[in-house]
């Protein structure tokens, strides 16, 4: 039996390890997961408990070395179902900061369609790396508070405004430019305000690293993205409260890509 601390910070347990290795595979905990063994007082990493961490658990984020091109095909389905399970872990943190970012983006009259800032471009990338940010946290299984749904503006606040203004700048003259252009790179970029955030990559570096990755799946990654559109209108659907549930869930979708893509397991 053990003891581990969950994403939101607390203990929970004693729970077995049938349990863990369950909450390894949902993405609720990974090998970075504080862990002691019932008896004990010291807290060791999963990594360190072979019973627990065998041979498939999801570890920490990988650097972005790691061989990001070799990725399996992305399977969009699955991208969403455990969305979908995180989400019903962690119902009320993932639903309260995507109402408060929401709320904090209509503010600054903020619009957004396949990475496009059309109106707030200046703090759209902070913000937006700040809530995949959160998430990634909850799915890596680490401990994330409200304010790390902000960390854009502490992590890589000069690298996310100049990226949101070259994104912007890029997708809209492709967009000029027979659209298609504008759509590919609206899709290509959609990682870069993560790697920015969570990688604390360059400008550059960030955006061109988004495209390459993205370019290799592009249709899978559209597909998310499109896929994400019948939740949005079923959410409006329920009385307009459903969209509290939807876009965590589509924002969750993403978070799982853009790790299946950048931090692929071996």
């Amino acid at each position: 039996m053990y003891t581990i601390i969950g994403g939101d910070g607390k203990e929970y347990g004693p729970v077995t390890a049938d349990q863990i290795r369950a909450w390894i595979a949902g993405g609720r905990a990974n090998l970075d997961t504080k862990v002691k063994a019932l008896g004990t007082d010291e807290w060791k990493r999963i990594a360190d408990f072979p019973e627990l961490a065998g041979s498939g658990a999801a570890g920490a984020a990988p650097p972005l070395n790691a061989p990001a091109g070799h990725a399996p095909p992305l399977n969009v389905i699955s991208c969403y179902e455990r969305s979908w399970a995180l989400l019903k872990a962690n119902f009320w943190p993932l639903v309260g900061v995507s109402f408060l970012m929401m709320v904090v983006l209509s503010l600054f009259g903020y619009t957004h369609f396949l990475g496009v800032f059309f109106v707030s471009p200046l703090l759209g990338g902070v913000l937006s790396g700040g809530w995949c940010y959160y998430f990634l946290l909850k799915i890596r299984g680490q401990p994330a508070t409200v304010g790390d749904a902000f960390a854009g503006f502490t992590r890589a606040f000069i690298n996310l405004v100049a990226t949101g203004l070259l994104v912007t700048l890029f997708v809209t003259l492709g967009l000029f430019c027979l659209v298609l252009p504008g759509i590919y790179l609206a899709v290509a970029y959609g990682f870069a305000y993560m790697l920015a955030t969570d990688k604390r990559l360059g400008i550059w570096e960030s955006m061109e690293t988004s495209r390459r990755v993205i370019t290799r799946q592009w249709w899978r990654v559209l597909g998310l993205l499109l896929l994400g559109i019948p939740f949005f209108l079923l959410g409006i659907a329920a009385l307009g409260v459903g969209i509290f549930v939807a876009v965590p869930l589509i924002v969750g979708a993403v978070a799982y890509a853009y790790e299946d893509l950048c931090n692929p397991r071996k």
